[in-house]
């Protein structure tokens, strides 16, 4: 097919929706609407002559061909936006963008900024937060930092295990009317819950203890920064990542009250490709690791 000829607009919708294997997902990406996706990716499709999804209810799988016409073209999206990126680079000021979990990034990420800016007072980093993986296109982060409780890989990036995370209690030591002497005692208090209450379950079994669902009742949160804002506030005893809650351990605001800890996943530094990060980016993700080599 001739150059001049490719349906770059009809490629460009069929590579967002194979991509996240939703018209509607896809749309949003490209601000369309979920009508122009289907309809470009109907004109592709007869051009080719083949399927290239197969059509569910209410989703989209792709097709034998559909996927092997995604791989070619997520390759060729990519190289285009790293050399646009390299040339963009090469004229513009020294401007890193991360993307981190909206709980990484407040409480461990901004706090420890400086540190990375006293190092390399020549790069400035802008952090973006937000809870989905990043897709690592246009202009969007070329870094990103997230926790995952299970998985240690994820489709079409590399990722770097920076550490395990551990789940402490922590609490204000405003709110202690006694002395918290076995694990038990917590339970005259407030629970405060990340997003569901199978951690705090998981924390009393390591102690030895199965406390009833209605003892571990408590407001549930959606992150770690929120519970441990709870904490300080006095609103409870929260079971929180240790990184997180170190600067405010260290200041005083929360005390820990036992040593025990339960595993919950790791950190990873994200990449599309480690091998194509700019220089500012490979000094970011050097001081990273130094900072959690320990």
């Amino acid at each position: 097919m001739k150059r001049g000829r490719l349906p770059l607009t009809a490629l460009r919708s069929f590579e967002a929706a194979g991509r996240l294997e939703s018209f509607t997902l896809a749309a949003e990406e490209l601000f369309v609407s979920q009508a122009a996706i289907s309809r470009q990716v109907r004109e592709l499709e007869a051009l080719l002559g083949t399927a290239l999804f197969t059509r569910h209810h209410r989703k989209v799988r792709l097709s034998h061909e559909g996927a092997r016409l995604l791989e070619t073209l997520a390759m060729a999206f990519d190289t285009i936006d790293h050399r646009l990126e390299e040339i963009r680079a090469a004229t513009a000021p020294a401007l890193l963008t991360v993307n981190a979990e909206p709980a990484f990034a407040s409480c461990w990420l901004v706090p420890h900024l400086a540190a990375f800016r006293a190092l390399h007072p020549q790069i400035d980093v802008s952090v973006e937060s937000e809870a989905r993986l990043v897709e690592f296109r246009g202009n969007a982060a070329e870094l990103a930092i997230r926790h995952s409780a299970k998985a240690t890989a994820w489709p079409r990036v590399q990722a770097r295990k920076l550490c395990e995370v551990a789940m402490i209690p922590v609490v204000s030591p405003d709110i202690l009317t006694m002395p918290l002497e076995t694990p038990q005692d917590l339970l005259s208090y407030t629970l405060l819950h990340e997003e569901n209450r199978d951690v705090w379950t998981r924390w009393f079994a390591a102690a030895g203890l199965t406390p009833s669902a209605e003892a571990i009742r408590g407001p549930i949160f959606a992150d770690c920064a929120l519970a441990l804002q709870a904490a300080m506030r006095g609103h409870g005893i929260a079971l929180v990542d240790a990184i997180l809650a170190q600067d405010d351990l260290d200041a005083g605001r929360v005390i820990q009250p036992f040593e025990l800890s339960v595993p919950q996943g790791a950190y990873f530094l994200v990449a599309r490709d480690f091998e194509q990060l700019s220089p500012q980016a490979v000094a970011f993700a050097a001081w990273m690791e130094d900072c959690f080599s320990g």
